[in-house]
């Protein structure tokens, strides 16, 4: 039985809302990879779009790899994933208020999105958009193996009746 996603399937997926975890070879201690969770933005057939600190060390570690892996997961059960590697086409210096008030509405709550616009308005000019175009593609969807080792719905029994 295969778990793996179809190519519709693991982009709708990864379409979703789900917080990423980044990750990116590097110079850490004996060159361990950093693994950070991080907000992102894609559309079927599209490019993955991360807006994080021009100097943060995923910015500088993703410069010098030239690219990264995301990885997407369901966090109830059952387990589901999608993980995405692939080179870096853009380092926008500039970011779009447009483009990070998406972001922003795609994670937060619509009351909560003004203040936090607000309140982070300085990442405008501390932040840069990295593009990623998807290369290799890992996916995994349970939900057959749950549904088949819950077996069928227990029967319903009558309640007994005060009387």
């Amino acid at each position: 039985m295969s778990f793996t996603m179809t190519s519709s399937e693991r982009e709708r997926f990864l379409a979703a809302v789900h917080v990423g975890v980044l990750a990116v070879g590097g110079a850490g201690p004996a060159g361990a990879p950093l693994a950070v969770p991080i907000w992102y933005s894609y559309r079927p057939g599209g490019l993955v779009t991360v807006l994080t600190g021009r100097d943060s060390a995923k910015t500088r570690r993703i410069r010098t790899a030239g690219r990264f892996t995301l990885c997407a997961q369901q966090e109830e059960p059952p387990c589901r994933y999608v993980s995405v590697e692939g080179p870096v086409v853009a380092f926008e210096d500039r970011l779009d208020p447009d483009e990070r008030a998406a972001m922003a509405r795609r994670y937060l709550s619509p009351a909560t999105v003004p203040a936090y616009l607000a309140a982070t308005a300085d990442q405008l000019t501390a932040d840069i958009a990295i593009r990623m175009r998807p290369e290799r593609w890992l996916s995994a969807d349970f939900s057959s193996v749950a549904e088949r080792l819950a077996g069928p719905p227990a029967p319903e029994h009558p309640r007994p009746v005060d009387g």
